[in-house]
């Protein structure tokens, strides 16, 4: 008797796993498709601008569940799009939330998944990054035309996720 409960929760664990691991790609790509439909395309990435302020970590995790992560400029193009974007999107604010941080090591800035930035694009008329340790994550300002400062992670700052579609 014993046995054959052990092997009913093997077989129902089994497929509950089968199952739980198929799904997660469905809804994700289902998640992605909706979140196209809202913000912009541009060279196999979507963006959306999130209108409910929250503090840098809180907006990844945000992101994550959508099936994205912050947005990460991986260059000139990249970030001005995201600038322009921003701008028509959100009229009025100024300072967004990007997928760049130095919380692991001061001075070495990485993205939502620790890969190292090699494009920057800080704002060197003031003198940016600035924040030494307290002063950990990045936004992109609109204020100072698409250019980067870093600011406390706690602040509480509209976003841009960013999705790649496949």
């Amino acid at each position: 008797m014993a046995f054959s409960h052990m092997f009913l929760l093997i077989l129902l664990s089994c497929t509950l796993l089968h199952h739980g691991h198929a799904r997660p790609s469905r809804s994700r790509k289902a998640v992605v498709g909706q979140v196209c439909l809202r913000g912009i395309k541009s060279h196999k990435k979507c963006y959306l601008v999130v209108e409910q302020p929250k503090h840098y970590h809180e907006a990844n995790e945000d992101c994550i569940a959508q099936g994205g992560t912050l947005a990460t400029p991986r260059n000139l193009r990249e970030n001005n799009e995201l600038r322009d974007y921003a701008k028509l999107s959100s009229p009025g604010n100024t300072d967004f939330w990007i997928g760049v941080t130095d919380i692991v090591k001061e001075g070495h800035y990485v993205d939502v998944n620790s890969i190292p930035i090699t494009y920057f694009n800080w704002d060197q008329t003031k003198k940016e990054p600035t924040g030494g340790k307290r002063e950990s994550c990045a936004v992109l300002s609109i204020s100072a035309q698409g250019k980067w400062h870093d600011e406390v992670c706690r602040t509480e700052r509209r976003y841009i996720c960013e999705y790649l579609i496949p």
